[in-house]
């Protein structure tokens, strides 16, 4: 079946994503981001018996957190390239980067080995989940943006369903190397479908690229390498490690991001810097729940999958419930809410670490309600940031969105490996952690809605 759109197709209609002229274009993205979301729940759930294998457990955090630490360089190579010369060329780099980390986490014999194809793996995502923001944003019109980032939410649905189970049978049937080479195999198809709309959309501006801001996104990146190495030291070594690292990361930050990001200045700072707050308070979370479930409770490797997709699921869910909301002044409440429902529902999650009177089945409740509450959350902030951004700068600010989630994320997910201690296996701290950045997007989520009001 041709997914190409004809040359000649009629103008698209507001009211369908599906409309002749944006076709292609839509489903290749959703087929590159269901590969991207099975890649995602698929190793968060194998990751347990990954650590076991290669005997790992002390570089747990560090095979997350790497991911993040280089999509800084992709995100920001990304924006360059989407802005001046289109989001094909990027999606080609980011395809192949992507699949070469995955071949090298699959036949990986060691632990360090696993986080260098993650770290692969995280630079080509970065320019992946740039290009498609950009390359589809470009193509649908700003009143289908909340749909679209509504669809985009929605691929995560039968990779959320499936993902940990599937990933569960790859690990115990045949190896966890099958879960890496599983999607390895999927990405010439994602790549048949989505490039040849990608370059349909044309070439950019054609201006001259400018690459100064990948030192600073190289500092970024070094920085919070650095913050995972604290993590592997002690004492005064390890303190001195993560005091440079954030050190170099916040430097960098403050030149990688738009004025005013990391005060929470009104606007569209404040929305790239929670989103960069919410994907931390996620990301540390959901890499730990799999180790908490099997490790502390005695669950088995599928039942914590189970887990996972409950939280994906309801992710979708509340996704789809803030695309039905019109009303602007509905809207400008629903985004603190849906942060306040996610720090609740990570409150639940640790109630029965706090009280063992308490059934470990809350921890499943409390992942479902930060699923739900991220979902009716998440989306909003692309549809704020696209709204914000002038047409010729949503490439900039889209990859500045992602930068956000990449260094708050990958800063996180440090300090929980400094707070982890892999003989007690004590996961309390780090979704302490979690639940107040979560709380933090709550309180600070006012100051991004306030500029859009009629």
């Amino acid at each position: 079946m041709n997914l190409a759109d004809p040359v000649n197709a009629p103008p698209a209609t507001a009211e369908s994503l599906f409309a002749p002229g944006r076709r292609a274009a839509c489903i290749g993205a959703v087929a590159l981001i269901s590969m991207l979301a099975f890649e995602s729940i698929a190793v968060a759930t194998a990751m347990p018996a990954v650590a076991g294998a290669l005997n790992g457990l002390p570089l747990y955090a560090l095979a997350f957190g790497a991911t993040l630490a280089t999509s800084v360089l992709g995100m920001t190579m990304a924006g360059q390239l989407c802005d001046k010369r289109g989001p094909y060329r990027a999606a080609l780099i980011g395809l192949a980067v992507f699949l070469a980390g995955l071949l090298v986490a699959g036949f990986a014999t060691a632990m360090q080995a696993l986080v260098l194809g993650r770290a692969l793996q995280g630079l080509g995502s970065g320019v992946l989940g740039v290009t498609l923001y950009v390359g589809v944003g470009r193509v649908v019109p700003p009143a289908l943006h909340p749909k679209l980032f509504a669809l985009f939410a929605g691929a995560w649905v039968v990779p959320g369903l499936v993902g940990p189970a599937l990933a569960s049978f790859l690990v115990q049937a045949l190896s966890w190397r099958a879960v890496f080479l599983a999607v390895a195999a999927a990405v010439p198809v994602a790549a048949g479908l989505m490039l040849p709309a990608l370059k349909r959309i044309g070439s950019g501006t054609g201006e001259v690229l400018r690459w100064g801001a990948m030192r600073w996104a190289l500092l970024a990146s070094a920085g919070a390498l650095a913050l995972h190495g604290a993590s592997q030291q002690s004492g005064m070594v390890a303190g001195l490690l993560f005091a440079a690292g954030l050190a170099g990361a916040g430097f960098a930050a403050r030149r990688l991001l738009p004025v005013g990001t990391l005060t929470a200045a009104r606007g569209l700072p404040t929305v790239i810097l929670l989103r960069g707050l919410i994907a931390a308070a996620f990301a540390s979370a959901e890499a730990f729940l799999p180790l908490l479930l099997t490790g502390h409770f005695g669950w088995s490797l599928t039942q914590a999958g189970i887990a996972l997709s409950a939280g994906a699921v309801t992710w979708s869910i509340g996704s789809a419930v803030q695309a039905r909301v019109h009303r602007e002044a509905a809207r400008r409440r629903l985004l603190p809410a849906g942060f306040a429902l996610a720090a609740s529902g990570l409150a639940v999650v640790m109630a029965p670490l706090v009280s063992t009177a308490l059934p470990a089945a809350l921890v499943l409740l409390g992942w479902v309600g930060v699923g739900l509450g991220i979902g009716l959350s998440f989306p909003m902030l692309s549809v704020l940031l696209l709204r914000l951004s002038p047409p010729d700068q949503q490439g900039s600010n889209t990859s500045a969105l992602q930068l956000a989630d990449a260094l708050v994320s990958s800063a996180a997910l440090a300090l929980a490996g400094l707070l982890f201690d892999p003989a007690t296996r004590q996961v309390l701290p780090v979704l302490l952690m979690a639940c107040a950045l979560a709380a933090a997007a709550s309180a600070l989520s006012l100051r991004a809605v306030a500029s859009t009001k009629a």
